[in-house]
């Protein structure tokens, strides 16, 4: 395995971090607090072409791999954007980019692609439902044929980024469990338009990520059109898990960043701090090694992440390295974050601190998009042999 990143990879590393430097973190604690997109920030990522760098050359990408995606998340989210880097890159280059780069027709490839690349529009997906939450295999929205297209009726929930999207990945059954050969029958993916008569969303407040809305959606007899699928007619299960499992990437990847910002806020603000006598508080081991444990453990969750990001970009197989480096992550960080803040003491309570967003957006992860229960559920069944449990 090589350790050593290439001049390109080294150039767009160098590239995101200038990029998340000159917006920094009081640019992130104001959209934080205006519960704002950060459509400035987004447009200079795709501005730079970092958005594109695991898409196609020939729609406007660069045509490299996740791990580049990877790299560049991380450096965004540890100047300052901290885990809601990992959902911009979500919602974009991965439900947009990816679904439609993989399974999408040459004529959407060619219409959209360029599109998201650029930052003209964005993206989100339509696929957690209040009765179903995880076992997606269950949910409920149907898509009846109607036609030569569908009309789909159904709710969701917890849907990220609706309001600042033009086009939404929509999961839903085209068979009914009943009629279908197995429950992984008859799932299907279309990329539909947000603004389209009878689909209708309202917000759901929350503890954090507030610069993407999260909502509730609503389908109401909402006509899909025939060029509007995804993939393969009932048979979008297996296609999804690739969608998904590339979101994990990205996901670790924001993770990654905001450990290593939130630990690199504490000690900065350790080194500064005197209370008793002359010595900094970063002179007391009952400081240092938390944040030095956190330290291990985030770069251990990097690494992990790293590969699985090259398992998919050799063809590999990756959804256990893309599930575990997220579980580790997830819990590394909620301790990272956590530990930072007490590092600080008061100020770590503080707003102009900035840790209290990186904790408040970080703690998400731990049951989003997956829970650590179902990762170890997948890591018992899947890498240990264990029987299933559910």
């Amino acid at each position: 395995m090589d350790f050593q990143f290439s001049d390109e990879q080294k150039m767009m590393v160098d590239s995101a971090r200038q990029i998340g430097e000159r917006f920094g973190l009081d640019y992130w604690r104001k959209k934080d607090a205006a519960k704002a997109f950060p459509a400035e920030y987004w447009k200079a990522v795709c501005d730079a072409g970092l958005c594109g760098a695991a898409l196609p050359t020939e729609h406007g990408g660069s045509g490299l791999g996740m791990m580049e995606l990877a790299l560049i998340v991380e450096s965004l989210a540890a100047t300052g954007g901290g885990s809601t880097v990992g959902q911009l890159f979500m919602i974009n280059p991965i439900f947009g980019g990816v679904s439609i780069s993989r399974f999408g027709s040459d004529k959407m490839r060619a219409e959209l692609l360029p599109k998201i690349i650029s930052g003209e529009i964005n993206c989100c997906m339509a696929l957690t439902e209040p009765d179903a939450g995880t076992n997606t295999l269950e949910l409920k929205s149907f898509a009846a044929a109607d036609g030569e297209g569908w009309r789909l009726n159904g709710r969701k929930i917890w849907i990220t980024g609706v309001e600042s999207a033009s086009k939404m990945l929509v999961i839903a059954r085209t068979k009914k469990l009943a009629e279908a050969g197995s429950r992984t029958d008859g799932l299907s993916m279309f990329m539909i338009d947000v603004k389209r008569e009878g689909l209708t969303h309202t917000p759901i407040d929350k503890l954090g990520t507030c610069t993407l809305d999260s909502s509730s959606v609503f389908f109401d007899n909402v006509r899909i059109e025939p060029d509007e699928l995804i993939g393969t007619l009932h048979k979008g299960w297996r296609e999804l898990l690739d969608v998904l499992n590339t979101e994990r990437i990205v996901t670790t990847a924001g993770l990654v960043g905001t450990g290593e910002l939130a630990i690199r806020l504490a000690v900065d603000y350790a080194k500064d701090r005197k209370v008793f006598g002359d010595r900094p508080i970063s002179a007391y081991q009952g400081l240092q090694f938390p944040l030095a444990q956190c330290h291990v453990e985030v770069e251990a969750a990097r690494l992990l992440n790293h590969k699985a990001a090259t398992n998919y970009d050799q063809g590999l197989p990756y959804g256990s390295e893309a599930n575990a480096a997220k579980l580790l992550a997830a819990q590394t960080v909620a301790r990272a974050t956590e530990r930072a803040m007490q590092t600080m003491g008061g100020m770590g309570y503080a707003k102009e601190y900035h840790v209290e967003r990186l904790w408040r957006d970080a703690r998400l992860f731990r049951f989003a998009p997956v829970s650590e229960e179902m990762i170890l559920n997948y890591v018992a069944n899947h890498d240990l042999g264990m029987p299933r449990s559910y």
